[in-house]
């Protein structure tokens, strides 16, 4: 009776043996299954970069006239331009100048400027990259020109860099086009900056249609 006991226990004891086992088993497959599903769901490079490729339209009010009320979208465009415009002079980022402008004389230039600029950076083996900018206390002004109006607005802007920063005020003008807001002038006026070397120093930012001007664009 005593051996049959002992060999009734020693069998429960292989059954209890054998069940944990079993559970550490489906265990050990559910934690290898958690784990490639999260491998599997990881962004990649491709993927967040087909984010940065949508454009973003900045609409006016009403389709067939500028006002005022269109200043906070105005603002908000230019703050993107700009965002988009210090990572590209100096981190190399892509920048859609589309979102933001539609005459062709002034892309053409925005993306030189651009170009120029990022070339001396990496020529001067400038490694800084910029984190974020900060806009101040920003201005602007409605103009009824007779052809449609434009807003004028000066944007002090801090740029934020790994180490330290630095400050410029960019001047732009914005007009209304088919009920899309686009920049039609964009000068910073900064000592020694693209604009300032190029265009001129204490240029006067109250024409939009300068750069229809074909005499004063060939002068570039």
């Amino acid at each position: 009776m005593t051996k049959f006991m002992m060999l009734f226990i020693a069998m429960g004891l292989v059954l209890v043996g054998c069940s944990q086992d079993k559970a550490n088993e489906n265990n050990e497959k559910n934690t290898n299954s958690s784990a490639n599903h999260a491998i599997n769901t990881e962004i990649t490079p491709s993927t967040e970069q087909k984010g940065l490729q949508d454009t973003t339209e900045y609409v006016a009010k009403k389709k067939g006239e500028l006002s005022v009320q269109d200043s906070e979208t105005a603002y908000e465009m230019c703050a993107r331009a700009l965002n988009d415009y210090y990572k590209a002079v100096w981190n190399g980022s892509d920048i859609e100048l589309d979102a933001f402008i539609d005459n062709d004389n002034l892309k053409q230039y925005t993306q030189k400027k651009i170009e120029s600029q990022y070339a001396v950076h990496v020529k001067n083996k400038h490694t800084d990259k910029v984190q974020n900018i900060e806009i101040g206390a920003w201005e602007v002004k409605y103009t009824d020109d007779g052809d449609g109006g434009f807003l004028y607005l000066k944007v002090p802007v801090q740029i934020n860099m790994d180490v330290g920063s630095y400050g410029e005020v960019t001047e732009f003008l914005v007009r209304n086009s088919n009920g899309k807001l686009v920049i039609v002038d964009w000068y910073t006026g900064a000592k020694d900056s693209y604009d300032f070397t190029v265009r001129g120093e204490n240029q006067t930012i109250d024409n939009p249609n300068i750069w229809n001007d074909s005499e004063w664009v060939k002068s570039f």
